[in-house]
């Protein structure tokens, strides 16, 4: 097929895999979301890039045909087959590159809902800085170093790490000259780069540009493109949206506190389906409410086992995905805690990092009693009340 010379920008859409962890007996790119292919997703996004871009798709050698029938309604793509590994295959893309090409993407077709504009912001980094660019979101676990017997050897400060995703971006000559280079198989494009000297750089990545790994991924997928099925209209999103949301949990005889994001030990715990994390919760309401999306229970219901002990953060990270689907963005979340304990105040500045880092945007907490009145006030429970800000989609 043919490439348009005038491309100064090429993407290397990795589909080769076996993608056997997905269990769906077909390669993870041709597996079907929502009556398409993961591999078409992820060309979409793509071709509504500002700048127009040279799409190689590398597949595994007996899809040839099919990726491209698949390919040809949604771009005009160079379709070549793959090697044995990721690596392998990045190099057979990158030798069907056009002349005129200069800054090169290479993107996982697992990450098929990667929005637009993180494609158009790594091409920016890389154009404006001449170096390579990595999209990469905070690490909001706590991460151990463990020894061959799993025992933890010691915590990883998480302030200095951060999850990479795809699209990866490099200059042309800096990405060749790599592979050239590569004598070892490594986990990423970034890491050859580095290796033969280049600097690469860190850009703020997305949520939606998540992984499809497992059979839970799909179903998060699915959820996800019928949120988006839902949008509300563009007059809506263009105006800042405010919501409501309120969550309360009475103490449980067993288990461990969680709250606001974090574990709070020798705490009683809350009751609940999932962790009982009162704050979390009503934030998560606000959030939903304000987009118009529903509430908690309609979203994550339940009845689903995935979320049953889940903790706040798995909330909180899938919906700021709904969010992002409906063309919102987040501006703050302000939270009141009322209860007696735990004593809040002592922990606040941590729970409004914690709870900040996950959704991308400001969240501040106040802590109150009612002097001894009420459910709250005997210590029988926990009451939480959240309004958020929602903003349109830069």
């Amino acid at each position: 097929m043919s490439i348009p010379q005038r491309s100064r920008v090429a993407v290397v859409v990795v589909a080769a895999g076996s993608g056997t962890r997905l269990g769906a007996g077909m390669p993870k790119a041709f597996v079907p979301v929502s009556g398409a292919t993961l591999l078409e997703h992820a060309v979409a996004s793509i071709r509504r890039m500002e700048h127009e871009a040279q799409v190689i798709a590398v597949v595994p050698a007996d899809r040839v045909d099919e990726s491209r029938a698949l390919l040809r309604s949604v771009a005009q793509a160079t379709v070549v087959p793959g090697g044995a590994s990721r690596q392998a295959s990045v190099a057979a893309g990158l030798e069907t590159l056009g002349d005129d090409v200069q800054t090169v993407l290479v993107h996982d077709a697992a990450r098929a809902f990667t929005p637009t504009a993180l494609f158009d912001a790594v091409v920016a980094a890389v154009e404006s800085s001449g170096e390579g660019a990595v999209p990469g979101l905070p690490v909001s676990d706590t991460v151990k170093r463990t020894d061959a017997a799993s025992r933890i050897t010691d915590t990883v400060d998480r302030s200095e790490l951060v999850a990479v995703q795809t699209p990866q971006g490099f200059p042309r000559a800096h990405l060749v000259e790599a592979y050239a280079l590569a004598t070892e198989e490594v986990t990423d494009d970034a890491a050859l780069v580095a290796a033969a000297g280049h600097p690469v750089r860190i850009v703020r990545g997305d949520a939606l540009a998540f992984k499809v790994t497992t059979p839970a991924d799909l179903v998060r997928a699915e959820q996800l493109l019928a949120a988006s099925s839902l949008t509300p209209s563009a007059a809506t999103v263009a105006v800042p949206r405010i919501g409501l949301g309120t969550d309360t949990h009475a103490f449980a005889a067993d288990g461990e506190l969680w709250l606001a994001g974090l574990r709070w030990p020798g705490e009683a715990a809350l009751a609940g389906h999932s962790d009982g994390d009162a704050v979390a919760h009503a934030m998560v309401d606000a959030l939903l409410s304000a987009a118009g999306l529903g509430d908690i229970g309609t979203a994550f219901g339940t009845d689903d086992p995935r979320f049953a002990g889940a903790h706040g953060e798995v909330f909180l990270s899938a919906t700021g995905e709904l969010l992002a689907a409906a063309g919102f963005r987040i501006g703050n979340v302000s939270v009141q805690l009322i209860g007696n304990r735990p004593r809040f105040s002592g922990r606040r500045a941590e729970a409004e990092q914690m709870l900040s880092g996950i959704l991308g945007a400001p969240v501040s907490i106040s802590a109150t009693t009612t002097d001894g009145l009420g459910f709250t006030g005997r210590g029988e429970g926990i009451t939480a009340i959240a309004t958020a800000l929602l903003l349109p989609a830069d």
